[in-house]
């Protein structure tokens, strides 16, 4: 089963509640499925524009490579080269930082990817995590 277009509302909610409860700048939250496509997408007033491309970058390049944005960075620092040839396979579409959060089943399989931006990264990852919680699914940073 995948990502409901309700849980991936409510994601995008928690998030931007969690953001607004910790003070962080307007946050950007999208949710893409396992194919990554987005499901859904809101963007709070004050964030620049260009943070959809952000937030979709972070997911996607969790969904695609399986790969949450954590472990994609410690990636990139290890193996530039690989990551640089991943972006390229992908468009520069991967963006390998920490806010893209990937979404498990109980299984351990892939069923999406949720990308935030606005913030820092880490803090970003806290105000996916909240939202992919407060929607019951199971998150990986």
């Amino acid at each position: 089963m995948g990502v409901s277009l309700r849980k991936a509302r409510t994601i995008i909610r928690k998030a931007l509640d969690k953001g607004r409860e910790m003070e962080l700048k307007p946050l950007s939250v999208v949710v893409l499925d396992a194919g990554g496509h987005v499901i859904a997408f809101e963007r709070e007033d004050g964030a620049a524009p260009g943070r959809f491309a952000i937030a979709h970058g972070k997911a996607y390049g969790a969904v695609m490579l399986g790969m949450a944005g954590t472990a994609q960075m410690a990636r990139a620092e290890a193996q530039a080269y690989f990551m640089a040839a991943v972006n390229g396979v992908y468009g520069g579409q991967v963006i390998p930082v920490p806010g893209g959060v990937l979404l498990r089943d109980k299984k351990g399989a892939v069923i999406g990817a949720v990308g935030v931006t606005g913030d820092t990264s880490d803090n970003d990852a806290t105000a996916a995590m909240a939202g992919i919680e407060a929607a019951g699914l199971d998150g990986e940073i």
